[in-house]
């Protein structure tokens, strides 16, 4: 949920060469909310853990400790208490008529030192995921949603490989206790995202600035641990628990967005090219392909085939909120600027709220030849004054991309409540 630009996507300059959609604007026809949406098609609405559970010790709440980290001086502290308010959580749902419900479980809370499990705490979650079937509602479950328990924060994160095993154990646990009642799981969410807050714009932990070689390290550590999380996820879980013939559905959730030549000069054109290849196609054609490919040239080179992460997605989960217009500027390191046109209606973030980039996107990633689901979409919107029509125009975008040819299975809306918005606190 975050706009950036890395070094690394300059990096892939030579890779940049597939067409760019076209960005000309669309007005959507007025719809009811899902009006003309295909049968079978699920919505429902998305949080995590961090954000709304309350009472975490993680390396997130130690970050939010140290002075500056998060505006106003915010803590996530009790955050929307919904570990000891899942039923409200649930009367929400069922009040909304939402069939789905993603969900992260937190690594911090059920293993807070390595070895060590809290099975009263993975009892609850298997509970929460009985109670959503019990309600007709899908449990699709985020296994990590950023963040870590400190002693793995402690032993640097995910530039140690040590700590992709200690995932894949924790992938293990929770594929044991939760496989009897859940098919739909996210392996990762937003790898992108978290490379870049963490270790080049230093406003996530662990709060580095300008590490270029190890953001990559780390973005390609996460991508090689998704094959192994696949890989256990279905050994261990065997169990159709909704009957559709599939024990297991397996995804990253993929924060995509719009980046949109400045001008149609050469050089803007080249530069929003070169940014949309690294965030937006370098993970699918990975979690496709299985070859993973990240340069920053003169500190590292990464371009290999992956054993295990080809094919290791059954649908691809997308992340869509917004877009950028991006101007060159060779005297910035990221050789761009990244902005909003003047005058655009956006959301109490600052995102530009651009409903055609959900076509654009949906039918872009139509072309990686898995079925689609939006497992993030939404605004901050204090008054409600753009949510109604945010909501319909982005369902209608998903109702052109499917009658385009698009296999779009379900939409799942950021975010059932209020929560804590990492470095923005509880302002939006």
């Amino acid at each position: 949920m975050n706009r950036f630009l890395t070094p690394a996507a300059l990096a892939l300059a030579l890779a940049a060469c597939a067409p760019r959609p076209n960005l000309d604007a669309v007005d959507p026809d007025p719809a009811a909310l899902g009006a003309g949406l295909p049968k079978g098609f699920v919505m429902g609405a998305a949080t995590a853990a961090h954000q709304v559970e309350g009472g975490l010790e993680n390396d997130w709440s130690d970050f939010e400790r140290q002075p500056g980290r998060i505006k106003h001086g915010d803590v996530s502290g009790l955050a929307a208490d919904s570990w000891n308010r899942f039923e409200d959580d649930l009367a929400l749902l069922k009040q909304l008529g939402a069939k789905s419900y993603r969900f992260s479980v937190e690594w911090s809370r059920l293993e807070p030192q390595q070895g060590q499990w809290d099975e009263a705490a993975l009892a609850r979650y298997v509970q929460w995921t009985r109670r959503l079937r019990e309600e007709g509602i899908e449990p699709l479950v985020t296994i990590w949603h950023f963040t870590l328990p400190k002693w793995v924060a402690a032993t640097n994160a995910f530039e140690n490989p040590a700590n992709a095993d200690a995932l894949v154990a924790f992938t293990e646990k929770v594929a044991t206790a939760l496989g009897p009642t859940v098919d739909w799981y996210i392996t990762l969410n937003e790898p992108n995202v978290y490379s870049a807050k963490g270790y080049l714009q230093g406003e996530w932990p662990p709060g580095l600035k300008g590490e270029t070689k190890r953001q990559a390290v780390v973005m390609a550590n996460l991508l090689r641990v998704h094959g192994r999380m696949a890989e256990a996820l279905r050994r261990l879980d065997t169990t159709d628990a909704d009957g559709d013939g599939h024990a297991t559905r397996i995804s990253v959730a993929h924060h995509a967005r719009i980046f949109q030549p400045a001008s149609s000069s050469t050089l803007d054109a080249a530069v929003a090219g070169l940014t949309d290849d690294f965030i937006n196609e370098s993970i699918p054609r990975a979690l496709v392909h299985g070859r993973l490919r990240l340069s920053v040239p003169g500190t590292i080179e990464i371009d290999e085939q992956v054993p295990g992460l080809a094919g290791s997605i059954d649908f691809l989960g997308l992340n869509y909120y917004s877009r950028d217009m991006v101007r060159a500027d060779l005297s910035s390191p990221a050789l761009s600027n990244q902005y909003l046109r003047e005058g655009r209606p956006t959301s109490d973030m600052g995102w530009d709220l651009y409903p055609d980039g959900m076509y654009l996107l949906l039918m872009r990633f139509s072309q990686y030849g898995v079925p689609l689901v939006i497992t993030e979409n939404g605004l901050a919107d204090a008054t409600g004054e753009h949510r109604p029509k945010f909501l319909t125009r982005h369902l209608e975008a998903v109702r052109r991309a499917t009658e385009d040819g698009a296999t779009v299975l379900g939409y799942n809306h950021w975010a059932l409540i209020d929560n804590f918005e990492w470095a923005e606190g509880y302002e939006p």
